[in-house]
């Protein structure tokens, strides 16, 4: 008889499981692959549900090879991003610091309601103060060209192009590819412009995704950690059965204990774009009732592979994959079937 074994329940990897501090989550590490030009490495897009598509899979070594598969898919629509201000950093003891920041002069409606109505006039010499920080130009920063590190552009996103119902723009910084010089002459040009999702992925590329699960609030250690539940006549079902020894006694912080579940920052690697659609390709992924909760596809979107966490409604951020598969595990050819049907 095989000898009976259960491993430990729920998982410390992810410990400790609080609430993420902000819903909008952003990349700070990216590829170092050498690239010929400058270029974004990072976008943002809303969650607007989940498709599965039928292809031939083109994987040889697979045993499905020349047959059609189902692959679950996900919708996230990526209205274009604003450029609203590039701003340039330096390394000053060993530190990445800020030294200054290049607005546009023209911002998007919705993104002014966020900023400060005005300012009072304080105490005395602050006037003179804010003269001095008058707005900077890119002629500003071409003395220090050669002291500076980076160049990063500073984007708002455009959820009011969506059909969800939002207006109030997520705000990030993306990372830029390429030499300083080509850095600065590619922010230069993108001040005050916008940048479409085609411009920074491409159909079939590897993307890695970060987002903000979905909330559970408080819950017991058996849905949090999946322990067993005691015998029914026991005076407690749902509870762990010991917390720790007599002596010392003391309750290890590998004990399953009740406390907060989802609303988590995760970042999933390696999920594969299957295409990357228009606004004329948007009929044809969107269910004839719109997606449940979110609505209808208006422009731009990405169809990416598997799953990808938080709800719908949700930003996810999207970067060029870290760490690309050795092989193409999920070579498909083209798409023949979509289903658009949202199940009950």
């Amino acid at each position: 008889m095989a000898r009976l074994h259960k491993p430990r329940s729920g998982s410390l990897a992810f410990y400790p499981k609080k609430r993420a501090s902000r819903q909008l989550q952003s990349f700070r590490t990216f590829s170092l692959e050498a690239q010929k030009e400058a270029r974004p490495l990072a976008f943002l897009g809303y969650k607007a549900g989940m498709v599965h598509v039928i292809a031939k899979d083109e994987h040889k070594k697979s045993p499905s090879f020349g047959q059609e598969i189902v692959v679950p898919s996900t919708v996230i629509e990526c209205p274009p991003l604003n450029v609203f201000g590039v701003r340039f950093y330096a390394i000053e003891n060993n530190a990445l610091t800020c030294k200054g920041e290049v607005r546009a002069e023209k911002l998007e409606k919705h993104f002014m309601k966020n900023l400060p109505k005005g300012q009072s006039k304080g105490k005395k010499g602050e006037e003179k103060k804010r003269e001095e920080r008058k707005r900077k130009t890119f002629a500003d920063f071409e003395p220090m060209k050669n002291a500076l590190a980076h160049v990063r552009l500073l984007v708002h996103s455009n959820p009011s192009q969506t059909s969800f119902g939002r207006k109030r723009p997520d705000v990030t910084e993306i990372h830029l590819t390429g030499t300083l010089e080509q850095q600065f002459e590619y922010a230069r040009q993108k001040l005050g412009q916008e940048i479409r999702v085609s411009e920074v992925f491409k159909d079939h590329s590897w993307v890695d995704v970060k987002s903000v699960t979905i909330g559970k609030g408080t819950q017991g250690p058996v849905k949090r950690f999946g322990v067993k539940t005691a015998r029914p006549k026991s005076d407690r079902q749902r509870h762990v059965g010991s917390l720790g020894p007599i002596n010392p006694s003391t309750v290890a912080w590998t004990v399953a204990r009740a406390g907060q579940l989802g609303y988590q920052t995760r970042t999933e690697y390696n999920k594969k774009i299957i295409k990357i659609g228009s606004p004329s390709d948007a009929p044809l992924f969107t269910p004839k009732a719109g997606f449940t909760n979110y609505g209808t596809l208006s422009g731009d979107f990405v169809l990416l592979s598997g799953s990808v966490p938080g709800p719908v409604k949700r930003a996810v951020s999207l970067r060029e994959a870290l760490r690309k598969p050795h092989h193409d595990r999920l070579a498909l050819g083209e798409a023949t079937f979509v289903s658009t049907q949202v199940g009950k």
